[in-house]
């Protein structure tokens, strides 16, 4: 199993994007990209953290290649909008690829330059690309929100 790190926005849609893929075993929300340990949502939702609300997600490379999982994201999000995504403003809902290994880091640098030339999205793409760092797991009422709760609080995917 690999590792494979995404922020889009509100993690609940996120997530649900992810957990639909065949070959994805696993998958949780949190936190990453901040300063503090062991944030609570309450304190990243101040902004003043750092964290991005983000998703951790295991996969099996021989059933799901990474690739898949970069289409994934950029089609769940919209990735030219610095720090937002529909209703949801905040630094906590940037759009970012945290990668695990330096395969992780080129590939996610190729797909957002072909996304970019694409011609898809007319502003340039906002999306940062930086190394894994500490994934802070969300409160238990988080995961796996929509299956709990249904698709209400943010854009559903």
């Amino acid at each position: 199993m690999e590792k494979a790190s995404f922020a889009a926005g509100c993690f609940w849609g996120v997530e649900a994007a992810f957990r639909n893929l065949e070959g994805v075993t696993s998958t949780a929300v949190g936190y990453s990209g901040g300063k503090s340990e062991y944030p609570s949502y309450e304190e990243v939702c101040t902004g003043e953290t750092g964290h991005a609300e983000m998703v951790l997600v295991e996969y099996d490379p021989a059933v799901v290649a990474y690739e898949k999982l970069l289409e994934t994201f950029w089609n769940c999000h919209d990735p030219t909008q610095l720090n937002r995504q529909g209703p949801d403003v905040g630094t906590q809902y940037r759009s970012i690829i945290f990668h695990h290994t330096p395969r992780q880091r080129v590939a996610a640098l190729a797909s957002k330059e072909a996304l970019q030339r694409s011609g898809k999205h007319n502003r340039p793409i906002a999306t940062e690309i930086l190394p894994a760092s500490t994934f802070y797991r969300a409160e238990e009422y988080h995961q796996r929100y929509y299956e709990k709760h249904g698709a209400a609080g943010c854009r559903a995917t």
